[in-house]
């Protein structure tokens, strides 16, 4: 069911009135919040080097079992920074952006392309 005219612009000054009032509860809502990631990033970091230390130790004692654990702990510090990396690239972690202002991602564009090509015959 569609909105009439008057719902739609009622709609819209109530969204600007709400991201006047509270910019953080339309942040949290729209998944745009800021949360710190500087001590995730450093524990991931610290994990890494662990585990890179384990892992050396194991080789060094001739213990398989300690390497695996080893790798097993950097691996995991890895993982962790590069999710926080790739958050940080997707633009989770901006700020919202108008839509006349958002920028149309690549790969949005190769679906659309994809579409008329394949739908437009």
């Amino acid at each position: 069911m569609a909105l009439s005219e008057n719902e739609k612009r009622l709609l819209a000054e109530m969204e600007a009135a709400l991201a006047q009032d509270d910019p953080r509860l339309v942040s949290t809502l729209t998944g745009t919040a800021h949360a710190p990631k500087g001590p995730r990033a450093l524990a991931g970091i610290a994990l890494f080097f662990a585990g890179m230390a384990v892992l050396v130790a194991g080789l060094v004692m001739k213990v398989t079992p300690l390497g695996i654990v080893g790798f097993l702990i950097s691996l995991s510090g890895l993982v962790l920074v590069l999710s926080i990396l790739s958050n940080l690239r997707s633009g989770t972690m901006k700020p919202a952006q108008s839509q006349k202002g958002a920028k149309v991602r690549w790969t949005t564009r190769l679906e659309d392309r994809w579409e008329r090509r394949n739908f437009d015959n």
